[in-house]
């Protein structure tokens, strides 16, 4: 009763109309809108005094709206004014169905009408491929179907703006076309590709597709000898790269798998295809000396990497250093009652205790007996 209250005072002439009659001040401006979105289409009129406008959707001849009440029995339509003088459609949670012309009335006599235009863009799930997963090597095209009016144009980008390597190895920013093809796949292809699709009226929508790329494990050792002094501390190395997530360890020689503890402190610092396997070896002792493998397997395949670790000599004495010692072992020498005690290092370099820490100390120690010998005897 209500509804048919309005419609009945929709039709009537408004009694308060002035002389000049309601008229619509510009066309409606055609609207594109992506889906999922919501489209607003405005309808400008002038001296609309007492009469009233009308949104109706044209193919179905269906009543949306009527001066400030909504008709519609979808609650994703709405209007909304500006002073009486523009009025606005809005229709939110855009779907494909909600395409085509939809009308702007006055109820004049004639009644005074115009038509807008709204397109939906959409880029369809049926037609367009979803996640890829291809093992290295394989070939694989990526599909993208999209609706529109004109019919949107489809453009393929890689995301953070890396390049698409095409035919003949070929890097191209953007490809036109409903199908990127890429053949010999390998990890440099992995990552997510954009689908964009425009039909050069905003905005333009796009479906981001992720291609990833399986490989068996890759293992790069930079130093494969390694030499270490007893006593010290250093860290092994090597970084594996795989696809699925490989188990990655360190082996001796033997085969038997570095446990943790006693200073053995395997460490893994992984990313989304890459691994660096760590090993620190603290105080090292004589049975730390050998061959490590680092191991890295997957559902694909494994592989395996090797480091010697071998001994080093303590760093050798400075021979000027060395000199220089003997000269103030001599003076200190010649004015202490022991004056027949050699002090004299020519045969430092080869003690059994060459290691620099020693040698600093030793060195300390001669020069606090000289400075300790010449004052008691001044």
């Amino acid at each position: 009763m209500f509804l048919a209250l309005i419609w009945l005072d929709y039709l009537l002439i408004g009694t308060g109309a002035t002389t000049h009659e309601p008229g619509f001040s510009a066309p409606i401006a055609n609207v594109t809108a992506p889906l999922g979105r919501e489209a607003i289409m405005a309808c400008t009129v002038h001296n609309l005094s007492t009469y009233k406008v009308a949104w109706l959707r044209v193919d179905t001849q269906t009543i949306l709206t009527i001066h400030t009440h909504v008709i519609s029995r979808s609650r994703r339509v709405g209007v909304t004014h500006s002073d009486h003088r523009t009025w606005f459609l809005h229709i939110r949670e855009l779907r494909e169905t909600d395409r085509g012309w939809y009308m702007c009335q006055i109820n004049t006599d004639p009644m005074k009408s115009q038509l807008g235009y709204l397109d939906v863009v959409d880029i369809l799930d049926r037609g367009t491929s979803t996640d890829q997963t291809v093992r290295e090597g394989a070939s694989v095209s990526l599909t993208c179907a999209a609706t529109g009016s004109p019919q949107p144009q489809i453009t393929w980008r890689r995301e953070h703006s890396k390049t698409i390597t095409v035919a003949d190895g070929v890097q191209v920013t953007s490809l036109e076309g409903h199908v990127l093809n890429i053949s010999k796949v390998n990890r440099q292809h992995a990552g997510a590709y954009l689908c964009i699709a425009s039909n050069g009226v905003p905005p333009t929508v796009s479906k981001r597709i992720m291609l990833t790329v399986e490989y068996p494990p890759v293992i790069t050792i930079r130093n494969q000898l390694v030499g270490a002094v007893l006593g010290s501390d250093l860290v092994l190395e090597c970084e594996t790269e795989a696809y699925p997530k490989p188990v990655s360890y360190w082996s001796r020689e033997n085969g038997e798998i570095v446990p943790i503890g006693k200073g053995l402190e395997p460490q893994k610092i992984a990313g989304t295809y890459r691994t660096i396997l760590k090993l620190p070896i603290r105080r090292i002792t004589s049975s730390d000396y050998g061959a490590y493998k680092c191991v890295s397997k997957n559902s694909l395949g494994d592989s395996e990497g090797t480091v010697k670790l071998y001994p080093m000599p303590p760093p050798a004495v400075d021979n000027n250093v060395v000199q220089r010692l003997n000269i103030i072992a001599e003076k200190s020498s010649d004015s202490t009652p022991f004056g027949t005690q050699d002090f004299r290092l020519q045969d430092y370099n080869r003690a059994a205790w060459k290691d620099s820490y020693y040698f600093r100390v030793l060195s300390l120690f001669i020069f606090i007996f000289h400075v300790v010998t010449s004052w008691r005897f001044l």
